[in-house]
């Protein structure tokens, strides 16, 4: 029985509710600490703009203050008249993680008679066969090449290609200048053609000295990173210079117009990165 008389029940059940009281209103202190902080922070998000977040973690490349040096061959693939390889190296300095500085330098060998492709070899036999006896094919050709550009890096990658291996990359794109010294050459009717066997359909001779155009060059590549030193480049640009139009020997007396070309180069190396890189670290 509970005795109304003894007031030590009556004190427990209220000390009991008190502190029940002083709980709910603990938590309800708490979640409106929470819900004030979480508007403070939408609010400093809103007015200053929300933090970037990097979604890879753990970056296994780093290119900050590091130089690269990448040896590398090529082709020009819209040369539709001569085939045109060539050797050379690309020199870069990167200044952050996104971007750079590089200096490119080309050389390509002329390979004659040797490098002109089946397309000019039928022009010329059509036109010698429809006595068009003046013709020339202008092959005008890559010697030497120099550019120089600023590199941007905005996508930095990984790929999972076979279990658990995984390949890092990063995707990036140039602009800047450059100096095209192309060869100026002419491929003509070999008149020791069909009588000597061994002989070609065409002669190429030089038609003039080589000249200089000033470039503007845009591109893109791409680096595979096999380590932390070294990386597999794929790279391409376009090279926009003005130069006189083709003469195709029928020009005398006639003043060319200038008209824009547009060599595509495209190359493959590999990468050397020094000095060599800091310990690894989280982004």
């Amino acid at each position: 029985m509970f005795d109304m008389t003894d007031p030590r029940p009556v004190r427990r059940l209220f000390h009991a509710a008190a502190a029940l009281c002083t709980a709910v209103l603990a938590t309800r202190g708490v979640a409106e600490a929470a819900d004030e902080h979480a508007a403070v922070k939408a609010m400093s998000e809103f007015r200053s703009g929300a933090q970037e977040k990097t979604v890879i973690q753990n970056k296994f490349f780093v290119k900050e203050n590091r130089f690269e040096v990448a040896p590398a061959i090529g082709i020009m693939p819209n040369n539709a008249f001569v085939t045109n390889v060539y050797g050379g190296a690309m020199l870069a300095y990167h200044f952050s993680e996104t971007f750079a500085a590089e200096g490119t330098f080309l050389y390509a060998p002329n390979t004659g008679e040797a490098g002109v492709k089946g397309l000019t070899k039928t022009l010329v036999l059509i036109a010698h066969d429809t006595g068009t006896g003046n013709f020339q094919q202008p092959l005008d050709r890559l010697q030497l090449g120099a550019m120089f550009a600023a590199r941007w890096s905005p996508v930095y990658g990984k790929i999972n290609l076979i279990g658990e291996g995984v390949v890092n990359f990063d995707v990036y794109g140039t602009g800047g200048v450059g100096l095209l010294l192309m060869t100026k050459d002419t491929a003509t009717y070999n008149d020791d053609f069909g009588s000597d066997e061994l002989a070609s359909p065409v002669q190429v001779d030089p038609a003039a000295p080589s000249a200089a155009y000033p470039a503007v060059n845009v591109g893109m590549g791409i680096n595979f990173f096999v380590n932390q030193s070294i990386a597999i480049k794929l790279d391409g640009r376009s090279a926009i210079y003005v130069a006189p139009e083709p003469d195709y020997g029928n020009n005398e007396g006639v003043e060319l117009e200038n008209r824009l070309y547009t060599p595509f180069l495209t190359t493959a190396g590999v990468s050397i990165f020094f000095p060599k890189m800091k310990p690894r670290y989280n982004f």
